[in-house]
């Protein structure tokens, strides 16, 4: 059975919500590079600095890690970019990255949310534990945001509105429950191996990285064989609008 694209007609505006710099990098920013092409506006919240992810001192390392992500941004046309503080390595679940989340998604009113998974084992071996805390986070706030008695001073003295969002996204890696995929074949592909390579002197910090070039263009093509593409992102998608489909309803 072939997937069907995510239906882009029916959002406008994305919030991307990551733990570090370049987690948007290992593929999804292709799918990025497609929306915003397509006039659909982009955000992305990072959650921590990345200070922890190279052998400099921690805050040059965050300097430079935030000017790099600045400009992955600006090859997928991502004008909306939070970097907050939460400590890096050591991210908490917890009300306080709630709190932050559901903040940011009140204030940009995205249709969709994307999240990584907080599963422990994903098909590429055991998830950071940054990685499992901000999905987990993400995913509850999607739901703090529209309940107006949740974190209600963001609405009574910061003066946001409650928001409720229609489709929160998860990367489906080695396509393991993936529902939707997104098209990237051509130029997407091409910005989004850019913006990875945009991460330089990061990437130039892990002994044996493979170059984007390389890897990316790899498994979108084994993704785009799902869609009946060339290349591909594939997501678990899910309409968080749409009727609840309850036992006995055939």
């Amino acid at each position: 059975m072939t997937l069907p694209a995510l239906p882009e007609e029916t959002f406008r505006r994305v919030l991307c919500v990551v733990a570090h710099p370049d987690d948007m990098e290992y593929g999804t920013s292709a799918a990025v590079a497609r929306w915003t092409a397509r006039g659909i506006e982009v955000g992305y919240l990072l959650l921590t600095r990345g200070e922890a992810g190279m052998p400099n001192p921690p805050e040059e390392t965050a300097r430079l890690r935030a000017a790099e992500q600045r400009a992955a941004c600006d090859v997928v046309g991502v004008e909306h970019l939070t970097i907050l503080e939460h400590p890096d390595g050591v991210l908490v679940y917890g009300l306080d990255l709630r709190r932050d989340i559901c903040r940011e998604i009140r204030r940009f009113k995205p249709d969709v949310v994307y999240r990584t998974g907080h599963d422990v084992e994903t098909p590429y071996g055991y998830d950071q534990a940054d990685h499992r805390a901000a999905g987990l986070a993400a995913l509850d706030a999607v739901r703090d945001a529209g309940n107006r008695w949740v974190f209600p001073d963001q609405i009574d003295e910061e003066h946001l509105e409650p928001h409720s969002v229609r489709w929160l996204i998860t990367p489906a890696f080695g396509g393991a429950g993936a529902t939707h995929g997104v098209d990237v074949t051509g130029e997407p592909l091409r910005r989004g191996v850019a913006s990875l390579e945009a991460h330089a002197a990061y990437l130039a910090a892990l002994p044996d990285h493979p170059a984007p070039a390389d890897f990316i263009p790899e498994f979108t093509a084994v993704n785009g064989k799902a869609m009946g593409v060339e290349h591909a992102v594939l997501f678990r998608a899910d309409d968080l609008q749409a009727p609840m489909d309850l036992p006995g309803n055939d």
